[in-house]
């Protein structure tokens, strides 16, 4: 029986995302996070550290049967995974957010506006089931400075605990989705390793379940 690779994100829920790996009962060294690869032989477990945005491709492409990713991510890359868990883990949600004179103004009744974002496909998805015609102008990091700077009137961003809009002197506006953390499978994979895949799924659906039970 060969070893099944899983993609993890690294970052920002990385240590959530291998505790729980690890209540399951899956064990592997990754030396504090150095290692971008390490296994968990006894189980025929091999896992894989990389950026959240990437752990789509990953298992698109076949380079890894599992992964973990935020719902965010993989609604704006498109790919078409399995998405057999949900793992609670990253909540976050994806937010419409300006300055708070935005609050009163109809968007219906503004001829041009640009929208800064790191989620370009999302952020254009929704503006046009609204039949709101923008400009998305993509940034990789910050997007808080954008209306400070004149780039844009408005971002897309994620949002936790809305610290970072209220330090920049910004608000939400609207929710866009909802995102958290789950588990995904390439198609194929599902088929060729069904009782392993299945068995990595239970097991991680067990220790949630014994996490709710906790709680």
């Amino acid at each position: 029986m060969e070893a099944l690779t899983v993609a993890l994100p690294k970052g920002r829920m990385q240590d959530e995302v291998l505790d729980l790996f690890a209540e399951a009962g899956y064990v592997g060294e990754s030396d504090n996070g150095r290692k971008l690869i390490f296994g968990d032989s006894e189980n025929k477990l091999r896992f894989v550290l990389a950026k959240p945005a990437d752990v789509p491709t990953y298992v698109e492409y076949g380079a890894a049967e599992l992964g973990v990713v935020g719902q965010d991510v993989l609604r704006e890359g498109g790919q078409d995974l399995y998405e057999p868990l949900h793992l609670g883990l990253g909540c976050c949600r994806l937010a419409l957010a300006g300055p708070p004179a935005w609050r009163e103004r109809d968007l219906r009744l503004i001829p041009y506006l640009r929208v800064a974002s790191t989620f370009p496909r999302l952020t254009l998805d929704y503006f046009q089931e609204r039949g709101l015609s923008v400009e998305v102008i993509y940034l990789s990091g910050s997007v808080e400075l954008a209306p400070a700077v004149g780039l844009a009137e408005l971002l897309v961003d994620l949002v936790q605990s809305g610290r970072t809009l209220k330090e920049n002197g910004l608000v939400e506006l609207e929710t866009i989705m909802e995102s958290e953390a789950i588990l995904v499978v390439n198609r194929a994979a599902q088929k060729l390793h069904f009782r392993q895949i299945q068995e990595v799924i239970n097991r991680l659906a067990g220790a949630l379940e014994r996490r709710k039970v906790a709680a």
